[in-house]
């Protein structure tokens, strides 16, 4: 990766350089290597759940739009990848509208760049801690209808937000009826001891992303004052699977949850 833009201190991990790191991107620092490699002495099955929750996120794109919603807010997409959301939704919606929302400078300035020619495509900064802020931008209104449906995605980013649940309840009531929430929470594995989630924990204490842990249960509850549609919050993987669910699927180590919801 060039060097860190000024005013980025590349000594400290990012959560999205990170998740690029396992995703096998090449956006990344020493730190934020150094960071992913002590998380997958942690989590040996972490790359594993990255691609997995890569792989729900184009799903969960193409169940919206295949229903015809045609606006997406992506909220901490993080560093540019394969099946980018505005490219899977036009897949199926070519006029489909996607606004990338990040706090991070770097991933703002690499979306900006990879979506200079795409139209309908805006990338802004913006903290999802401060959803007011987020709601009330400038760029994001003027692509986004809120008087029409529109895809709230909040895939692998409401477990570094301690605020999720004010979060998702505004955007929610943003929400026109119709419109769709989709998230992905990490969660502990069936075989995660105390001292592997105080680990993890202490690990991200150390990035610019702290992680919230919660119980499937809170997780759920994030979901309140939506309808999730079928199968409900289950292991990514599980959810509207191309393939066979049972295959290559993690042992237990972590986990990662997944639903997409729709406001009546």
């Amino acid at each position: 990766m060039e060097p860190a833009p000024r005013g980025i201190d590349a000594s400290v991990p990012s959560g999205a350089r990170i998740y690029d790191f396992l995703l096998g991107g090449k956006d990344h620092f020493a730190a934020d290597r150094q960071a992913a490699r002590r998380l997958l002495g942690l989590v040996p099955e972490a790359a594993l759940l990255a691609r997995h929750n890569r792989d729900f996120l184009r799903r969960a794109v193409r169940y919206c739009a295949a229903r015809g919603v045609g606006q997406f807010v992506d909220i901490g997409p993080g560093m540019p990848a394969r099946d980018n959301t505005h490219e899977v939704a036009r897949e199926i919606l070519p006029g489909a509208r996607v606004a990338y929302v990040d706090h991070d400078p770097i991933v703002v300035s690499h979306g900006r760049a990879l979506l200079a020619r795409a139209g309908g495509v805006v990338a802004v900064e913006a903290d999802v801690r401060k959803p007011g802020e987020v709601l009330g931008n400038r760029e994001l209104r003027e692509l986004i209808d809120f008087g029409e449906p529109v895809a709230v995605l909040f895939v692998s980013v409401l477990h570094f937000v301690p605020e999720a649940a004010e979060v998702v309840a505004a955007f929610r009531d943003a929400l026109a009826p119709g419109g769709l929430v989709v998230l992905s929470h990490g969660v502990r594995g069936p075989r995660t001891t105390p001292a592997d989630a105080a680990a993890v924990k202490a690990l991200f204490a150390g990035t610019a992303h702290p992680v919230v842990e919660r119980s499937p249960h809170a997780v759920g509850a994030l979901l309140d004052g939506l309808d999730p549609v079928e199968p409900g919050l289950v292991p990514v993987w599980e959810w509207h699977p191309d393939d066979d669910p049972a295959a290559d699927i993690p042992g237990g180590s972590a986990a990662m949850l997944g639903a997409v919801a729709r406001k009546p």
